[in-house]
């Protein structure tokens, strides 16, 4: 049997007959084509960004001394690989290029190249860069300062000294961060630990970032936290556009067993007494049939497909409080 909608408003009072457009518009029913798509079952956890561990730099000089100029004078500044941080005066560094220079000057009229040599490996060990210990040739003079230059694009997230600030050797004057990667820890159970084997791929939201990141590149820490027994995945995502910054909050979407599946949305499924239907289009206009389908939940807003219907198939994709009504009093189900 099926339901035919337009009986149903027959039975109206004539005077609602007189706003039928009205009461039509009200009662439309909306349908759904069954489609093909690649579906994944989806589980979703939270983490937080972290800084990425091989992407920190310490700037640690071999050497003592005192700051001449700070360049890198404010904490998070955005630093260039290359750009000088800070400009030093260290006597050990001095008298290692004077050195230097009086060894370049003896060797240069007796020939004694090893002992040009270790006096320029004295001055490389220290740290100093090789356009330094050139300049000392080049320009017949060695400088009392020192520049330290920054090893790499990145942020200053320690800043150990200021402006007249001494310094000993090994201190750590400042620490870049490099944000072109990005780690996002997540929390999981134990149980969950299983289903990673099968895991194909993340995607990761963050508030007030529309794009959704994904990754593939992941580590699971071998270690459990026992006050809320909880293992930590490790993400590695890529941050181009520095729009993540640690300590920023993500969703993490595992993705996994992707395949082509039917699907539905769950608006145009109805569950009674443990069975599944939906209300398929019928061969005349306004007549809708029930028909029991197998389904299984992919996520809130989808249902796949498992029995029943074919690709292409039209259903109600609303009004099945309705629907379901006029069949039971059909006597349809």
């Amino acid at each position: 049997m099926k339901i035919l909608v337009k009986l149903v408003l027959l039975t109206l009072p004539f005077v609602l007959l007189a706003k039928q457009a009205t009461v039509e518009q009200l009662f439309s029913v909306q349908t759904v084509k069954v489609k093909k798509e690649i579906i994944s079952e989806s589980i979703k956890n939270y983490g937080y960004v972290k800084t990425d561990e091989s992407r920190k730099y310490d700037i640690s000089p071999r050497f003592g001394g005192y700051v001449v100029k700070l360049y890198a004078d404010k904490i998070y500044k955005k630093v260039k690989k290359g750009e000088p941080l800070v400009t030093v005066y260290s006597p050990e560094v001095f008298k290692a290029k004077d050195e230097y220079l009086n060894t370049f000057k003896y060797t240069k009229k007796r020939r004694k190249n090893g002992m040009l040599s270790s006096a320029k490996l004295k001055l490389k060990l220290l740290g100093i860069s090789d356009k330094e210990i050139n300049d000392v040739i080049k320009n017949k003079k060695a400088s009392a300062n020192t520049t330290i230059y920054s090893p790499v694009d990145g942020y200053v997230f320690i800043k150990g000294i200021d402006k007249g600030s001494a310094f000993n050797t090994k201190q750590k004057l400042f620490q870049i961060v490099n944000l072109d990667e990005v780690w996002v820890e997540a929390k999981l159970f134990e149980e969950e630990r299983a289903r990673l084997s099968t895991t194909s791929r993340y995607e990761l939201n963050f508030k007030g970032i529309e794009k959704t990141y994904t990754t593939k590149d992941k580590l699971l820490y071998p270690r459990l936290d026992p006050r809320v027994a909880t293992l930590t995945l490790r993400l590695r995502v890529k941050n181009a556009n520095h729009d993540l910054f640690p300590g920023m909050y993500s969703t993490v979407i595992s993705l996994k067993d992707e395949k082509e599946q039917l699907v539905l949305p769950t608006t145009a499924v109805i569950r009674k007494n443990s069975k599944f239907y939906v209300f398929m289009v019928g061969e005349y206009e306004g007549e809708y049939e029930p028909m029991e389908v197998n389904v299984k939940i992919i996520n809130a807003n989808l249902y796949s497909v498992l029995s029943g219907l074919n690709e292409g198939d039209e259903v109600v994709n609303n009004a099945l409080f309705m629907m379901d009504s006029d069949a039971q009093i059909n006597g349809l189900y």
